[in-house]
């Protein structure tokens, strides 16, 4: 299998806009290649943008997205506006990481999966959520996520 097959996709090579709310977003996925291996996958999302549900304010973070594929991978320019979504979204930190993550696993039935959500700080203090869906699989080369912890101007 060549690993190219996007029948059945909507928004690959179309014009679409950026939906209103991550529940109006559309995540589409396509045949992962090589599935008798394992491989890990990496999306990272430096400028995520969410609003705090209390204030409206912006909320920035800096997501990173690993997951070793089962029989899927999740179509790159639909996870572009599933997280682009988000922009308008009032929510805490840890929903909108977790949420992520969520509909990813659902979406893949991934062998494995983690995020890391770095979050700017707000009132002076950063939150950082983590998940994954437990352990990799045994081989699979998974680099450190290459965040490192907020240090403020240095």
């Amino acid at each position: 299998m060549s690993g190219h097959d996007v029948s059945g996709l909507t928004q690959l090579g179309q014009a679409t806009e950026l939906p209103a709310s991550p529940d109006e977003a559309v995540l589409e996925r396509v045949p992962a290649p090589h599935q008798d291996l394992d491989y890990a996958v990496r999306f990272v999302a430096p400028e995520f943008t969410s609003l705090c549900p209390m204030t409206g304010q912006p909320d920035f973070a800096h997501l990173v997205i690993d997951y070793v594929p089962g029989e899927w991978l999740v179509e790159s320019k639909s996870l572009k506006l599933f997280l682009g979504s988000f922009r308008n979204h009032g929510a805490f930190h840890e929903w909108c990481t977790v949420e992520i993550a969520r509909r990813l696993c659902e979406l893949l039935e991934p062998k494995w999966f983690r995020i890391g959500g770095y979050w700017y700080p707000r009132g002076g203090i950063p939150i950082d959520v983590f998940w994954q869906s437990g352990e990799p699989p045994v081989g699979v080369w998974i680099p450190d996520q290459g965040v490192a912890p907020y240090r403020g101007r240095g």
